[in-house]
């Protein structure tokens, strides 16, 4: 939790606000990225079905059946969202999604604008570790990344993308990873359909006054 000034969060806030404000362009498109732990757990007892006059009844025991990552790309100038559900959240994964934003989402973008957090996989070391040098700096190349500052993941916009898929599709027991793929590929292809652009409404002004606080007093500086 933020509690006093702090250059570093104000300076990497700027530049991921600034990158907000730019005007669409698809050949530069701006990506943000972020990924979410789901717990799989699995019913214990068959649910009771609905019935006239009677909700579906739910035994309140459950079976775990370990865990998934849901990595969550969205475009929000268009509303494109897209989503890879994996079994690890490793660094191999994290490369492999850059992969698949590079060239199958994207392979058209001169360059790929893509904002994200400072999880220790969100490095470009990651790349090297699953693909040789010369591959991972490809990858790299088509790349211009922007990291959200530490206690500042409100400003992913992807966090927003993962908020709404997790009240349409995760708000009950899912036990396999293939049940959870096919419900957000489906919600993705609805959501892309009705090309539902998030509009972005604070901006780096709005931040040097309603933040104020966490600005640096240069009056304070001396020689």
């Amino acid at each position: 939790m933020l509690t006093g000034q702090d250059a570093n969060f104000v300076a990497a806030m700027e530049d991921v606000l600034d990158v907000y404000v730019r005007p669409y362009n698809p050949h530069r498109p701006v990506i943000c990225l972020d990924e979410k732990p789901f717990m799989l757990h699995d019913h214990y007892l068959e649910p009771l079905p609905m019935r006239p006059g009677s909700p579906a009844k739910l035994d309140y025991q459950y079976q775990r059946r370990g865990y998934c990552s849901i990595f969550s790309l969205i475009e929000p100038l268009t509303g494109q969202q897209y989503v890879d559900i994996r079994k690890t959240r490793k660094a191999v994964d994290f490369a492999e999604v850059i992969a698949w934003l590079v060239d199958d989402l994207y392979p058209n973008a001169e360059r790929i604008v893509l904002v994200m957090d400072n999880l220790n996989t969100h490095v470009p070391g990651s790349l090297y570790k699953r693909f040789p040098p010369a591959e991972a700096k490809r990858l790299l190349d088509r790349l211009e990344i922007h990291y959200t500052p530490k206690h500042g993941s409100w400003l992913n916009i992807a966090e927003i993308g993962i908020q709404l898929f997790s009240q349409d599709c995760l708000n009950r027991r899912i036990g396999s990873i293939e049940e959870v793929r096919e419900e957000l590929t489906a919600w993705c292809a609805e959501r892309n359909r009705l090309k539902k652009a998030i509009h972005w409404q604070f901006t780096t002004a709005d931040a040097r006054i309603k933040l104020r606080s966490l600005y640096p007093d240069i009056t304070l500086v001396t020689d």
